[in-house]
């Protein structure tokens, strides 16, 4: 560390709420407004959800959410670890996937009022703001410098993607999300298509 240039630092020389690269801050940020966004929206669909199933989860990953945004912030205004956890987001759907597909009776179209809206745009709205939240969260895991920011981050991917199963599988048993399958030959084709890796690797 003598020959060091005077214009780089080392972790050691700063304090904890300054472990942070451009990087951190620039994909922490997109992070935070990304999940704020996710939030943001719940809160203006929720008026217009009929189904009251899809209104409990819509509250319950807000809920859920917002403190997993209260961890974030802490973090990244700290640089230490959060004053509460990384929780374990729990679903309330089965994992049943009914497989199949028809086409619908009306073909699917941008809407032309608020009055249009219904569950299964709002549930699609939900989908795609967990989908480009995960996205985010993992590329600035992938990036940050700071080991704990990495970590909740890394950590929360799985909560993201929990929720949006759960969405998925709403919608999938609601005919929102309808499933195709391949014919079993192409299937088993593609399963049978790789072979056990051979010999153990040197440690």
């Amino acid at each position: 560390m003598q020959n060091q240039p005077q214009n780089f630092t080392s972790t050691t020389q700063l304090p904890p709420q300054q472990h942070f690269g451009g990087h951190d801050m620039f994909d922490g940020h997109e992070a935070l407004s990304a999940l704020a966004g996710a939030m943001d929206k719940c809160v203006l669909f929720e008026q217009y959800i009929q189904d009251p199933e899809l209104l409990t989860m819509s509250q319950k990953h807000r809920s859920f959410s917002n403190q997993l945004y209260n961890t974030l912030v802490d973090t990244y205004q700290s640089g230490q670890d959060p004053a509460v956890d990384t929780q374990s987001y729990k679903m309330d759907q089965s994992n049943d996937v009914v497989y199949g597909i028809e086409a619908p009776a009306q073909p699917t179209k941008p809407v032309q009022s608020p009055g249009e809206i219904n569950d299964q745009s709002i549930s699609g709205f939900m989908m795609d703001s967990l989908k480009s939240t995960a996205t985010g969260f993992t590329s600035a895991a992938l990036e940050s410098t700071n080991p704990v920011m990495r970590r909740v981050l890394a950590d929360s991917v799985p909560n993201l993607i929990e929720m949006a199963y759960e969405v998925f599988l709403y919608q999938n048993k609601n005919q929102y999300y309808q499933m195709p399958q391949l014919q079993i030959q192409d299937m088993q084709a593609f399963q049978q298509s790789y072979a056990p890796a051979q010999g153990v690797m040197p440690h």
